[in-house]
């Protein structure tokens, strides 16, 4: 309870202080961190580039499924153990798992295109719009000021996979696969701003490493996009078979 509290005091702090100024106030954040994040959302959107990419490969050839899952996890942990002076080895195994991820996430894509094409951009710009906010926010919060989110969402994180371990054992009902959806989307939206704040806290201690910190915006970008996408869908499905009823 105190750790709710303490959020919505902060947030009514926050709009008391908001005005037009405080969108120009990057003065908290040092030059160095500034570019630091710079170099992070230009790798950002070339690793999102490189995963529409995997999605218009499967499109072409339906390559995407577990091989590719595995695949773009593969180059993760590979990336991961790889020491940071081997940037360009990095750069390419970021690209290489976005490419993967991308198709790994093809086959959702794809149906979105044979329901509704319009269903995949709405998707896309909505979490590209809440992306931009709640990093925005972040940027522009109190520096840690969400931080200590990160152990709600945790707690969060662990609730989903307990979930999903549980329905797939025993059966999931309609109630609990909705429930997923939307907690899912709650906690991972959540994760956009803890991310971000704990990527300016570790530049300002002097973590510059942008390939590192762009994979984990990107996962959370990815994560966002998959769960709107899929409420999109069967908020599109929904509608159909209530048109078919009528007629």
């Amino acid at each position: 309870m105190d750790a709710f509290s303490s959020f919505f005091d902060s947030q009514t702090g926050a709009r008391n202080r908001w005005n037009y100024d405080s969108l120009k106030n990057f003065r908290r954040i040092s030059p160095v961190v500034q570019n630091h994040l710079k170099q992070v959302y230009l790798t950002l959107f070339c690793t999102l580039v490189a995963s529409a990419v995997g999605a218009y490969l499967h499109l072409l050839w339906n390559i995407g499924g577990v091989l590719t899952t595995i695949g773009s996890l593969g180059c993760i942990v590979w990336l991961l153990a790889t020491k940071t002076y081997e940037e360009q080895k990095r750069v390419a195994l970021l690209m290489a798992a976005a490419v993967l991820e991308g198709a790994s996430v093809g086959p959702l894509i794809q149906l979105a295109v044979e329901i509704d094409p319009s269903i995949l951009i709405s998707a896309f710009v909505g979490t590209a719009l809440a992306f931009g906010c709640f990093s925005l926010a972040a940027i522009l919060a109190e520096r840690r000021e969400y931080l200590y989110l990160s152990g709600l969402l945790s707690s969060g994180l662990s609730m989903l996979l307990w979930l999903h371990f549980a329905s797939s054992l025993f059966g999931g009902s309609t109630a609990i696969f909705k429930f997923e959806l939307y907690f899912g989307l709650l906690v991972f939206v959540g994760y956009m701003v803890v991310d971000t704040q704990d990527i300016i806290e570790k530049a300002h201690y002097g973590d510059l490493d942008y390939v590192k910190h762009a994979l984990t915006l990107f996962t959370d970008f990815v994560a966002v996009f998959i769960r709107i996408l899929f409420i999109m869908l069967k908020n599109s499905s929904e509608k159909r078979e209530k048109k078919k009823r009528r007629d």
